[in-house]
């Protein structure tokens, strides 16, 4: 799958359309896997530093390695994350860090964003001690995530050419049966996978389309490549399908699913 025109740019862009969301999912994710203080972590495609952040946050960790292949994201988790024992660099999934002795590898919202998720997910277990723990989670764009399901069925509805664009289509790998397929080619054992749901809550309208227009992920990167009379429609549509508040709020859900698996001793 080629994500080539998604960009990811922005730190502050990114916060505003995911991170928001995606930091209340990372404690769900650390609540499942339940490990213990002291461990080393890396954290790969950290993006802004959401899980980097929590796993200081919640587990006394000896160290945190995050690597994301975005300056921009490296930089704002640099700004932003100081009180924790956490190092990040700029490197993509098939250049990763170099350490054989990685306690658990985790990866958020990432895996289906891969060129070769099978590689990277190999070449994760390589860096891993045995017995190791490797845990990852993606969004369920297929259904559970709700403002970008209602998102790109009304781009569907006014511009058919976009229909390959909807995150459902392009990433078939974020469904538990596929992600535990995974994890199990790359010969982790004791796969499992569960499911995450988070409140994805708006103040307004305004709160939910603004960052669509930033430009930073793949529904953003599709708004900005609009035409602004385009963008004015896709706006109307999206308000008067939203299910506002009496006080505005919109008030929508979003799910991930999660997997882990034990590096063999």
């Amino acid at each position: 799958m080629d994500t080539s025109s998604d960009r990811w740019i922005a730190g502050d862009a990114y916060e505003s359309f995911m991170g928001r969301w995606s930091r209340q999912v990372s404690d769900l994710f650390l609540d499942w896997l339940a490990l213990p203080p002291g461990l080393n972590w890396l954290d790969v495609g950290c993006g802004t530093g959401a899980l980097s952040e929590a796993i200081c946050r919640r587990f006394q960790p000896h160290s945190v390695v995050g690597c994301d292949p975005s300056p921009g994201f490296i930089s704002y988790a640099h700004k932003s994350i100081t009180d924790c024992p956490a190092t990040f660099v700029v490197a993509s999934a098939d250049s990763l860090p170099i350490d054989d002795g990685f306690d658990v590898i985790v990866s958020g919202l990432v895996l289906n964003f891969l060129p070769q998720p099978l590689l990277a997910v190999q070449s994760m277990r390589e860096r891993l001690r045995p017995s190791g723990t490797l845990a990852a989670y993606v969004w369920d764009y297929a259904q559970g995530m709700q403002f970008l399901r209602i998102f790109w069925d009304e781009v569907a509805a006014v511009d058919s050419s976009a229909v390959d664009l909807d995150e459902a289509r392009r990433f078939p790998l974020c469904q538990p049966d596929r992600l535990a397929n995974l994890f199990r080619r790359a010969e982790m054992e004791a796969v499992a996978t569960t499911s995450f749901w988070v409140h994805t809550v708006f103040r307004n309208f305004d709160d939910f389309w603004s960052p669509f227009r930033a430009g930073t992920g793949p529904a953003p990167s599709y708004v900005t490549s609009l035409e602004a009379d385009a963008q004015r429609q896709l706006a109307r549509r999206l308000k008067q399908r939203l299910p506002e508040s009496a006080d505005g709020s919109i008030h929508l859900s979003a799910k991930a699913f999660g997997v882990r698996g034990v590096h063999p001793r």
